[in-house]
């Protein structure tokens, strides 16, 4: 079997990864980083013939593999044409969610020093939640004066709003593979632990499917805070993303 991988154009792997996202059956963190040009697509070829792709980061995360995929005829040569996209691609790391099992095996093979940067969620529960006491509502250019300073993420398309103080903003992304949109929101630190950071979650879920989106979160591992708040809103903890170093190959 002769096995070789090249850099390609995204356009010759985003056939392949309608397969992969199909496989994966989940939110893919990271969907939209090789049609934005963030990450280098890679075609894997067996003697001459499409066999899969893999991803590499160009921007963020320099020379660490971020996506793979074999088509089902070919997977029992995975751990070379991985091999082979290491040695290609230069790739000095891993990342690998651990609900997306082919690339997390590759990891484990291929890698050593792995940790756990990020824990994902899934929406598991319709909550109810009771308001604690304001108003949410979209935000509006005229709100720019009015909200804090975020520290974490960015200002959010709906806020909370407390007699006229604007203490929690948040929203939801929808450039991870369809239909799923990632939650997120910042509550002003003086309003934190009162419940209002559960809320918005819940009611940003309920408008996520409203728009015809399943809402997913993540959080950093450390942040036992903002895991506390998703899972009161009815997330449950669903992957990690690992990464590693890749090892000496033999």
């Amino acid at each position: 079997m002769d096995i070789e991988v090249r850099r390609a154009a995204f356009p010759e792997v985003e056939g392949l990864r309608a397969l992969y996202r199909q496989e994966a059956n989940c939110q893919i963190i990271h969907d939209s980083a090789l049609a934005r040009g963030i990450a280098d697509p890679y075609l894997c070829l067996v003697d001459g013939r499409i066999a899969g792709h893999g991803g590499v980061w160009n921007k963020h995360h320099d020379d660490q593999v971020m996506e793979f995929y074999t088509l089902p005829a070919c997977r029992r040569l995975a751990l070379p044409m991985f091999r082979a996209l290491l040695a290609a691609s230069g790739a000095t790391r891993i990342q690998a969610q651990t609900n997306i099992p082919l690339l997390l095996l590759m990891l484990y093979d291929c890698a050593r020093n792995i940790t756990s940067e990020t824990i994902l969620f899934r929406d598991a529960e319709t909550t109810h939640l009771a308001c604690p006491g304001g108003l949410l509502r979209a935000t509006t250019p005229g709100d720019a004066g009015r909200i804090f300073a975020h520290q974490h993420e960015p200002v959010g398309d709906w806020l909370f709003e407390v007699d006229g103080l604007v203490v929690a903003t948040g929203g939801a992304y929808d450039h991870y593979n369809p239909p799923y949109s990632d939650i997120f929101m910042e509550v002003t630190p003086s309003y934190r632990q009162l419940g209002y950071g559960s809320y918005l979650v819940q009611e940003l879920k309920r408008l996520c499917y409203e728009r015809g989106k399943v809402p997913a979160a993540r959080c950093h591992e450390a942040n036992v805070a903002s895991r506390r708040t998703l899972q009161r809103a009815g997330f449950l903890p669903c992957a990690r993303l690992l990464v590693g170093e890749v090892t000496t190959l033999p």
